[in-house]
């Protein structure tokens, strides 16, 4: 999901020429407006060069022109290339364009319309456009994620193959070693289940060197780039972050000075209570869950590491534990502490300075039980990741 923002300083009385684009792979449906009255609608091959020279040749009087249209599979190509010819060019979310109920009819014309229409009153939301080197680290951690997801469902394929034919798997815990691996290799096995379980053995090597390749890549990207090696040398100073959750974190919000404030993170993890209010009646319920949801998971697994390095941490784990139901209180406390962990993420970005644990606070070690609650919730997390 991408970051939205408010453009409250987008002035359409700026602009000469307003123009909305409804954009799929091969054409795209263009309507033109000015501030005061729709002008006219055409339909164009995807080309901005193409749109670039009807709007001079058709309107050469107007010199000062926007263009709008949806964030969707064509990316920010388009926003790159009018902007690159010195036009302003928005890009919004599908869900923030208000829609008529009842409607429907609906074609890629009148998208369009309703796309400079939402643009004529200036009051929308738009999406950030990152800039290039975050979109290219974004490429590789969604490539990361990927490999990461397949090994891990190969991993549970193994094990459905090996339950089903009433084979014990090499360790008795359902761990994943080099020697579990090495047994798998030569398990007694019919012919047809034999190949089946190569099969998917040659799958677990081949995402596993993948992600392995992939995260190489990830780590000389953001230390060729000045900037993405700085805001990675910020995170990895917040206890629990490492450079697999830094480089995701950096690549999701883009450039730290495009955040709006301490909020906008935990918001746009879906680490916020949803709510429904009315009158002075409150009623929150659970975490909205909006935004990139592998980065979401990889935030509460840090929380559970930085519990067992920040003392002021697991003091915060614990007062919200107490106040809360024995059977919800360790995933209400987790989230807790995950939501806090983006206010320091905020902090150190924002004012380009690594964190500091505070040596005023000093609170009791983990429990034993409170460890071995630990220890079996990362000990998941590894076998189910990479």
């Amino acid at each position: 999901m991408t970051q939205t923002v408010k453009r409250a300083g987008f002035n359409p009385r700026a602009y000469d020429l307003l123009v909305g684009l409804d954009v799929d792979k091969k054409s795209m449906s263009a309507t033109f407006a000015d501030v005061q009255n729709l002008l006219n609608s055409i339909r164009l091959p995807y080309s901005s060069t193409q749109l670039l020279n009807y709007v001079r040749k058709q309107y050469p009087e107007k010199s000062r022109v926007a263009f709008i249209y949806e964030a969707g599979p064509t990316g920010f190509g388009l926003h790159d290339e009018l902007t690159s010819a010195h036009h302003t060019c928005l890009v919004v979310t599908p869900a923030k364009i208000p829609t008529v109920p009842g409607n429907r009819v609906k074609t890629n014309r009148l998208d369009s319309r309703k796309l400079v229409q939402t643009l004529r009153s200036g009051d929308l939301q738009t999406v950030h456009v990152p800039a290039r080197a975050y979109r290219e680290l974004r490429h590789l951690v969604q490539l990361r994620d990927t490999h990461v997801r397949q090994l891990s469902a190969t991993k549970c394929r193994i094990k459905a193959l090996l339950l089903y034919e009433g084979i014990a798997f090499p360790d008795e815990k359902g761990r994943w070693s080099k020697t579990v691996i090495a047994q798998l290799q030569t398990l007694p096995a019919t012919r047809a289940v034999r190949f089946k379980l190569n099969q998917l053995l040659e799958s677990l090597e081949f995402h596993f060197k993948s992600a392995a390749s992939t995260q190489k890549e990830i780590r000389l990207v953001c230390k060729a780039d000045a900037e993405l090696r700085q805001s990675i040398a910020l995170l990895k100073t917040i206890p629990g972050i490492g450079w697999i959750v830094a480089a995701h974190l950096v690549a999701r919000l883009g450039d730290w000075r495009e955040i709006d404030n301490v909020r906008s993170i935990a918001g746009f993890l879906g680490l916020v209570s949803s709510e429904h209010s009315t009158g002075d009646k409150q009623n929150r319920g659970r975490i909205t869950r909006s935004g990139d949801s592998r980065l979401r998971n990889k935030l509460i697994q840090t929380a559970w590491i930085a519990i067992g390095k920040d003392a002021e941490l697991r003091a915060f784990y614990r007062s919200v534990y107490q106040r809360q139901p024995q059977k919800l209180a360790a995933r209400k406390a987790i989230v807790a502490v995950a939501r806090k962990l983006t206010t320091r993420i905020y902090a150190v970005l924002k004012q380009q300075r690594p964190f500091e644990l505070r040596a005023d606070i000093s609170t009791a070690p983990l429990t034993t039980e409170e460890t071995a609650g630990l220890r079996e919730r990362l000990d998941t997390a590894q076998n189910e990741s990479f």
